[in-house]
C-alpha cells in the first residue's frame, strides 16, 4: 500500500483513562478481524497495541476509561477537539465505572489510609463518565464491551450508515435464546429486565442472574421509550426474595451503579439500610 493510499484512510486513536484496559484487550480480541480493520482504517494511535503513537486529528477515536484526575479533564477535552466521531467503549467511560463507588465515600480519608504520603496523590473527589466533561458521538456500554457490537459499529461508521446501537432489556435477548428465567424459577436478584442488551445474556445462560455490566435499559437515560423500572425490581428483591435493605442497595450500586436510573434506586435503598 502507497503513502496516498495510506493518507486516504480514516485515522483511528484508541485512548486509555481510568480502567483496567479490559475493553482495549476487546479489539485487540478482534483476531482475524483486527487485520481487516486495520486495512480500512489507518491505526494512528493505539499505545496498549503499538509503540507507534501519530499526532491527531483522528476521525474515529475509542475513548476507555472514567475521569479521575485534573490531568483526565484536560486529555479528553484535547482528545475531542482533534477527533471527528468520539466513542466511549466501557462501563468506566461510559457510566464512571466501579472506580465511582468513590462517589460515595471520601476520597481523603481513602488517601491516608492507603499512602505514607497522601500529599502526592492528586486525584478528584469522583470518577466520571466522559459525557459529563466532553461531547460523546456514541456509547458502547459493558464490562468489558462486546467486540462484535464493536465491529459492527465501526462498519456502519465506514460504510457511512446510521449507527444503530439497542437499548431493549436484557430479557429480549434470553427469551430469544430459550433461556429458562433465573428470577422467577430460581428466585435470584437478576438485574436482567433493568439491565440493556449487548452481552448476549451470558450470566442468565450459565443459570446465573444478571449484574448489570451492560448498564440500565436506555429510556432514563436519554428520555426515549420508558425508563426501567427499577422500583419494582428492587421491592421484589426486598419482599419477595428477602433480601436486606443494604444487599438491594448493593445490586444497583456495582459497576454501573453512578448512572442516574442505578444511582437513583441504590440511593433510596442506602437510606432504608
Amino acid at each position: 500500500m502507497n503513502d496516498q493510499e495510506k493518507i486516504q484512510r480514516p485515522r483511528l486513536g484508541v485512548f486509555k483513562f481510568a480502567s483496567c484496559d479490559g475493553c482495549q484487550l476487546s479489539i485487540l480480541n478482534l483476531e482475524d478481524d483486527l487485520l481487516l480493520l486495520g486495512q480500512a482504517l489507518d491505526i494512528a494511535y493505539f499505545p496498549e497495541a503499538s509503540s507507534r503513537m501519530e499526532a491527531g486529528p483522528y476521525d474515529i477515536a475509542l475513548v476507555e476509561g472514567s475521569i479521575t484526575t485534573a490531568d483526565d479533564v484536560r486529555r479528553i477535552r484535547s482528545v475531542r477537539e482533534q477527533t471527528k466521531v468520539l466513542m466511549t467503549i466501557g462501563a468506566c467511560a461510559t457510566a464512571g465505572g466501579i472506580q465511582a463507588l468513590r462517589n460515595w465515600a471520601d476520597v481523603e480519608s481513602f488517601k491516608h489510609a492507603v499512602y505514607p504520603s497522601p500529599e502526592y496523590i492528586q486525584s478528584l473527589d469522583t470518577s466520571t463518565p466522559i459525557s459529563g466533561h466532553v461531547k460523546v458521538d456514541f456509547e458502547l456500554w459493558g464490562c468489558p464491551i462486546d467486540k462484535g457490537q464493536l465491529l459492527r459499529v465501526i462498519t456502519d461508521l465506514l460504510a457511512g450508515v446510521q449507527v444503530r446501537l439497542s437499548t431493549d432489556s436484557l430479557c429480549l435477548d434470553c427469551k430469544r435464546r430459550g433461556n429458562v428465567c433465573v428470577l422467577v424459577a430460581k428466585g435470584l436478584p437478576c438485574l436482567g429486565p433493568v439491565t440493556r442488551v449487548g452481552c448476549g445474556a451470558i450470566c442468565p445462560s450459565m443459570g446465573r442472574d444478571c449484574y448489570g455490566c451492560f448498564g440500565p435499559a436506555d429510556g432514563a437515560l436519554k428520555g426515549s421509550g420508558y425508563p426501567p423500572n427499577t422500583a419494582s425490581l428492587a421491592n421484589q428483591f426486598h419482599e419477595g426474595f428477602g433480601l436486606i435493605p443494604v444487599e438491594v442497595m448493593r445490586r444497583f450500586r456495582g459497576i454501573n451503579g453512578f448512572t442516574e436510573p442505578f444511582k437513583r434506586e441504590s440511593d433510596v435503598w442506602d437510606k432504608k439500610a
